[in-house]
């Protein structure tokens, strides 16, 4: 036991090391891919190895090729660098190694996830009675926030899409705006309804669905089973749609309402921002990344849903084995996964952290900083070609090609990492201010670097 007390805390004190350093660390570096491979790979040796080399072996080969990205200065794909609390809860449920099926396989994880969900459901405004699923990601929030969708509106219809299938089943409508994001696609993919089942609704200039051209949508064509995607936080400029009014719009033609809210649900968190989502408490469901904006380790996010039976019964499934199944919906009924990790751990530790006070001001500050970004660089010459409404930003550094230059030398740099986008047309440097550690310095910082290298 002495031996694996030093293995853990060797690992626990280099994990501490590495995110100390993330301040001053080289966000992005150059990395020769094929060195890299190589230190990773080779026959499998036949003969075992001590744990502590084992350790060793892997920092010494993974160092050359780990991005900061859980540092202050990296501000792409709308990434959060985890919260000291639910890094150390991620640490020790790792130690516990918790199966988290259910109450049988380890009742606290299932306690964990219900008092972290209700604390969530508070935070963002949705009804206390809703369930709440812990997965992975909003790829697999929306699916299970789409399935749930798939399984009422068949139902409504009089079809029993899981005994049934689709084969035969009533053709749905999908009405989405056209900027949503693309895993309400592969969801709808991965779901069997296929992405010829989406109406495309097009968006206002920012970026947030159309309200007219939704009720445009909504009347026409068949009035038989309807899912209205819905957008919180558009991916490449923050708008969000209007919630209250396209809910109500849905509720009049009986479809089902999912919003997308990976990052910009928890607008709702804060004063300031809440009004950007009213009306989310109408929806049926919802998905929201925690390793986002909420500053969780990977992977965590949240499937809602304002009907915990009709979630369960797109979900759950049973087995003579499976001892626990049954009566409430906990754990692995409501996600695609039996074999999960306690990632309700680490979301508990964080809300902990930081309380709901914490929370609204992660949001204001990164809000405050996106706005920074934006002024600063147009003072330097650069087009801001978004309203900033939330934390993300896009900036033109003239023609196409001279804005993907001007991202791959700021890449390359390694001061700060943005990535490129598309949008109406034109390429962008996209901006996401989502870390809780990202101070004004950091942005001064950034913006100088990317002042320097464009010009």
């Amino acid at each position: 036991m002495g031996d694996l007390g030093h293995l853990f805390r060797s690992a626990a004190e280099h994990a501490a090391d590495y995110r100390t350093s993330l301040s001053e660390r080289q966000v992005g570096i150059p990395v020769d891919q094929v060195a890299l491979n190589g230190a990773f790979s080779g026959p499998l040796p036949s003969a075992s190895c001590p744990p502590e080399q084992v350790l060793a072996d892997l920092i010494a080969a993974a160092e050359p090729g780990l991005v900061a990205s859980a540092g202050p200065r990296y501000f792409g794909f709308v990434v959060g660098g985890a919260l000291p609390a639910a890094t150390a809860a991620d640490i020790v449920a790792a130690g516990w190694d918790q199966l988290a099926t259910n109450a049988v396989t380890s009742p606290a994880a299932v306690a964990a996830e219900a008092a972290a969900g209700g604390w969530l459901k508070e935070l963002l405004g949705i009804p206390a009675s809703a369930s709440v699923g812990f997965v992975t990601g909003a790829q697999a929030a929306n699916t299970a926030g789409l399935a749930a969708a798939r399984h009422q509106v068949l139902a409504d219809a009089g079809w029993d899409v899981e005994r049934r299938g689709l084969l035969g089943a009533p053709p749905i409508r999908v009405i989405a705006g056209q900027e949503r994001h693309a895993t309400i696609d592969r969801s709808l993919r991965l779901l069997g309804l296929g992405t010829d089942a989406v109406r495309p609704v097009p968006a206002e200039p920012n970026g947030a669905i159309d309200l007219e051209s939704l009720r445009e949508a909504l009347r026409a064509g068949s009035s038989g089973p309807t899912i209205v995607c819905l957008q919180a936080g558009n991916v490449n400029t923050g708008a969000c749609d209007q919630l209250r009014e396209a809910c109500e719009l849905a509720r009049r033609h009986g479809g089902w309402v999912h919003v997308d809210g990976a990052f910009g649900l928890w607008a709702a968190a804060s004063p300031g921002t809440r009004h950007l989502v009213d009306g989310l408490e109408l929806a049926d469901s919802w998905a929201c990344d925690g390793h986002k904006w909420l500053n969780l380790p990977y992977d965590s996010a949240f499937a809602f849903c304002a009907r915990p039976d009709v979630h369960a019964a797109a979900m759950s499934y049973s087995a003579a084995y499976l001892v626990g199944s049954g009566g409430t919906p906990v754990g692995a009924d409501l996600t695609a996964e039996s074999s999960r990790r306690a990632r309700g751990f680490a979301v508990w530790a964080g809300l902990r952290e930081l309380g709901s006070l914490g929370v609204a001001a992660v949001v204001e500050r990164c809000c405050e900083l996106a706005r920074r970004f934006a002024v600063g660089l147009a003072r330097a010459g650069f087009e801001v070609a978004n309203e900033v409404v939330l934390n993300q930003v896009l900036v033109g550094f003239g023609d196409d090609a001279r804005t993907d230059r001007v991202v791959a030398a700021v890449q390359a740099d390694g001061t700060c990492w943005m990535g490129g986008t598309t949008w109406r047309g034109r390429r962008l440097m996209r901006i996401s201010v989502s870390n809780a550690a990202t101070t004004e310095a950091d942005v001064d910082r950034s913006i100088a670097a990317i002042t320097r290298l464009a010009a």
